[in-house]
């Protein structure tokens, strides 16, 4: 890798495999890492949660696996991929985590092995203790091949002689899938719901910064739509619109996995619950027992 090309990854908030934040490795943190397939995607389902962890100094970062070059009805190649993984780091900036985009096509992403590799090395790099990803049945085929390159990488991670040049991890990650409302093979079953009620406002203004997505309509918005939604000269009324939109979608939240949100927070509290994110457990990776989650999630009440 040169020089040239590891300022320019710098310059976009990119962080180059093998050059992690290890500095913080060992300092008793715990170290998430959240894929999405496009760059918004981790973004949107995970980011109140982790906001919660980034207040409490533990290290998040958000991955998104293409670059999002077609994710908008009118521009799309190397103009909106930088333009969407600006808008990216600055989420993550507003969330206290941290971003990287990955520089394959949108549409075209695919479970290979050299796919199974990159997400391999990203969750060794990060020492990840919690891993994040969407399902593998889902709408969109770069949803779906997340969900299986993330399931692939789920035992590799720990395996030496898979990808040697990165140090392979003494311990298996907790693998958790984000919310979904598909119901075919099988419906998404909520094993951990978190209240972010006090980070709600943080998410919103951080989501304010995905204006090609938030107000432009993203792939399949249009001028009618980008027209409707309040310009960026009045931006007390663009966050009430945003925050209108998410009031919806995090209460819903809330609402459908109110049964998880009583396990984690007893039900005098979780009935108190406005907006939540939701979380399932994966069938691969280490299989935490319930004082392991709340290690792993500290800031639910203690039972």
């Amino acid at each position: 890798m040169t020089i040239r090309t590891l300022l320019i990854m710098f310059s976009l908030g990119v962080m180059p495999m093998g050059l992690c934040a290890a500095d913080d490795t060992d300092d008793g943190k715990l170290r998430i890492i959240c894929f999405g397939a496009h760059p918004d995607d981790a973004e949107y389902k995970s980011g109140g949660t982790g906001a919660l962890w980034a207040k409490q100094g533990h290290h998040v970062k958000l991955v998104s696996v293409t670059n999002g070059d077609i994710g908008h009805w009118q521009m799309s190649g190397g103009e909106l991929a930088k333009r969407r993984t600006a808008e990216s780091a600055e989420v993550a900036r507003r969330l206290g985590v941290t971003s990287q985009v990955l520089d394959i096509h949108d549409g075209e992403l695919l479970p290979t092995l050299e796919n199974r590799r990159t997400i391999t090395r990203l969750i060794r790099d990060w020492n990840a203790d919690i891993v994040i990803a969407h399902r593998p049945w889902d709408y969109h085929p770069d949803h779906r091949y997340v969900g299986v390159l993330v399931q692939d990488a789920a035992f590799m991670v720990t395996v030496p002689f898979f990808c040697p040049d990165v140090p392979p991890l003494k311990k298996n990650p907790v693998f958790l899938y984000s919310s979904d409302r598909f119901q075919k093979p099988y419906p998404f079953e909520a094993d951990i719901a978190v209240a972010v009620d006090d980070v709600f406002e943080t998410k919103v203004d951080a989501l304010l910064a995905l204006e090609s997505q938030t107000f432009e309509g993203g792939a399949l918005g249009s001028a009618e739509k980008a027209a409707a939604a309040p310009p960026a000269s009045q931006p007390k009324l663009r966050k009430a619109w945003l925050r209108e939109r998410w009031e919806r979608r995090q209460s819903g939240e809330a609402k459908n996995h109110r049964s998880a949100l009583i396990r984690w927070y007893g039900e005098q509290k979780a009935e108190q619950v406005k907006f939540a994110e939701a979380f399932e457990i994966c069938e691969y990776g280490r299989q935490p027992s319930e004082a392991e989650i709340r290690e792993l999630f500290p800031f639910f009440p203690a039972p």
